[in-house]
């Protein structure tokens, strides 16, 4: 990375007491202080004291702990007058621990999933590796979803729990993202439109991505809408269970036959969400904010 990239002069990043990137990552390898910010984690009450703390972690050497204590304290540890308690830094090296970010990456073979292809109405499965769950048609192969998903959290779940917590955190995600706010590191997020390849095989599609630390969430347009008002009470009013049903079971989210491009300068993205006899028609700018809606009857064919 260039100097002229790093950091921006008016960066909130800039300041001359902060530590080095690689000097945090190294503070914390090392077994003992890991075993410090685990043993905060596990404790019931905090701050946790000095004492409490080195009986806790297994360290006999006062001297010793307290170097390591040293080690983390500013950055990762906190110390107040009752004793230590974490900083958000430390929090998030735990939770990473926790999530088997760093040491874990298991493989589920494919199981079923609920639902059928938006494309061929083929059974649908999903699968896990590389950190990432993937839900697509047994018979054509079209990809109806896929995201991070961290290992621990297949850590004590059946395979319907897995997939519910799955599309729980997608929608949080991407909802997040859509509202400007990167789930990774709270920077901001843009949000454009592309016809670009992607996994998803559909016509166009959704990316939003942080200008800060460059996460980047792809999707089909119609996921944004199932967090607006308009979709949700029309939907609602008719018996959809939006919440408890999993979004790639929804046409209008995961498939091209609902979604009419107008026009591409600017962009304006017609949606149409059918439900008994009425259907939903929602136009979405470029930000992918609802310009326009209203609500049709569905035609019927003789």
């Amino acid at each position: 990375m260039s100097d002229s990239a790093s950091v921006r002069e008016d960066s909130v990043l800039e300041c001359d007491d902060c530590i080095s990137p690689a000097e945090a990552f190294g503070i914390v390898a090392d077994e003992t202080r890991l075993t410090i910010l685990e043993a905060l984690w596990e404790s019931p009450d905090r701050p946790v004291p000095f004492s409490e703390l080195r009986r806790r972690v297994g360290v006999d050497d006062s001297a010793r702990f307290n170097y390591h204590l040293g080690k983390l304290r500013g950055q990762f540890v906190r110390k107040t007058d009752e004793g230590y308690d974490f900083r958000h830094a430390g929090e998030k090296v735990v939770r990473a621990v926790l999530a088997g970010t760093f040491n874990e990456d298991p493989v589920l073979p494919a199981f079923s999933a609920p639902g059928s292809c938006v494309g061929c109405g083929g059974s649908l499965e999903a699968d896990y590796g590389d950190e990432k769950l993937t839900i697509s048609c047994a018979d054509c192969a079209r990809v109806h979803a896929r995201e991070e998903f961290p290992p621990g959290g297949l850590e004590g779940r059946s395979s319907e729990a897995l997939l519910s917590a799955f599309d729980q955190r997608v929608r949080h995600l991407h909802c997040l993202a859509a509202d400007g706010v990167c789930p990774e590191c709270g920077g901001t997020t843009g949000t454009s439109l592309s016809r670009e390849a992607d996994p998803f095989d559909l016509d166009v599609v959704v990316t939003h991505r942080c200008a800060q630390c460059a996460y980047e969430a792809v999707s089909p347009v119609g996921l944004v809408l199932l967090d607006e008002s308009t979709v949700l009470g029309f939907l609602s009013s008719r018996g959809n269970d939006v919440c408890g049903t999993p979004f790639w079971r929804f046409p209008w989210v995961v498939g091209d036959d609902a979604l009419t491009v107008v026009s591409e300068e600017p962009w304006r993205i017609r949606v149409r969400i059918e439900a008994d006899d009425e259907a939903l028609v929602v136009e979405l700018d470029g930000g992918l904010s609802v310009v326009d809606s209203a609500v049709e009857p569905v035609e019927t064919v003789a």
